[in-house]
């Protein structure tokens, strides 16, 4: 019998355990979703930030299980559905959020090593940052490999930023491929039912 095969006939004893566990180090609403059910990812992600986080205190702990080297100024300030647990695993991943939300919408991929940003520095003086302003990205975008989305940043629906892309305005129409420093859009998005008619 294989190691999965053995944890799926375990699972009714496995799951409630393991999920009582995991309560005592993050927030409940965080333990659901698609990769607690039907799935064993987020239980092998709480484990290893359990480990890395709370036990071995390499960084910080978040309310909800986040790897290693993704940074989160706020965890106060910054929504996003359960579903989307795996953004947050993704190595070198940075949120910057001390001053202004940023809020995911769902079904959002974010590459590795992308940067999320709500406040810059004050060029005049850069001990201090400007007002933070929100950033939005709607659902189901796609944030490529070394991009930034700076301050006051809105991406609507169905948008994807290329890698290495540096997004300084907002695309609230959605639908476009946006690529560039600064970012601008390249390409328009033809829907499902687009192709289909």
């Amino acid at each position: 019998m294989s190691l999965t095969q053995c944890l799926k006939s375990l699972g009714f004893i496995i799951k409630p355990v393991s999920l009582l566990i995991f309560s005592f180090f993050f927030d409940r609403k965080y333990l659901t979703g698609r990769f607690f059910d039907p799935r064993y990812a987020g239980y092998f992600w709480a484990l290893k930030a359990i480990w890395q986080k709370n036990i071995l205190r390499l960084e910080r702990p978040m309310p909800w299980p986040t790897g290693l080297t993704c940074v989160v100024s706020d965890p106060k300030n910054i929504d996003f559905h359960p579903d989307d647990l795996n953004n947050f695993q993704s190595p070198g991943t940075y949120f910057q959020n001390f001053a202004g939300r940023i809020r995911l919408g769902k079904g959002v991929y974010i590459a590795p090593n992308v940067g999320i940003i709500t406040a810059n520095h004050d060029t005049r003086n850069l001990d201090e940052h400007l007002e933070g302003r929100d950033v939005v990205i709607g659902e189901r975008c796609w944030i490529g490999m070394n991009s930034v989305i700076l301050p006051g940043v809105t991406l609507g629906p169905g948008t994807i930023v290329a890698a290495g892309s540096v997004v300084t305005r907002s695309f609230p129409q959605g639908g476009v491929v946006v690529a560039g420093v600064p970012a601008k859009v390249v390409k328009q998005i033809e829907s499902k039912t687009d192709e289909v008619s």
